[in-house]
């Protein structure tokens, strides 16, 4: 299977987060279909809640780990 840039995944997650489902707009409503749409397709899974998780893993998992402080005395 094919893997999306962890990138993309972070977009796609930020645009999820901001979209409630309580937004009554039949736009945000679309496109909150169509952002769960693309995540189930983008993880291979059939299930939203699935789809949000295992994008939000491999987002964490290429994530960068924050630099070291360097030490003062040296």
């Amino acid at each position: 299977m094919l893997m999306p840039h962890p990138a993309f995944l972070r977009r796609l997650l930020d645009e999820y987060d901001a979209l409630r489902p309580e937004d009554g707009a039949d736009a945000a409503q679309a496109r909150l279909r169509d952002l769960e749409y693309t995540l189930c397709v983008s993880t291979g899974t059939r299930d939203v809640t699935v789809a949000v998780a295992t994008a939000r893993d491999r987002v964490a998992a290429t994530a960068e780990p924050a630099p070291l402080a360097r030490s003062a005395a040296r």
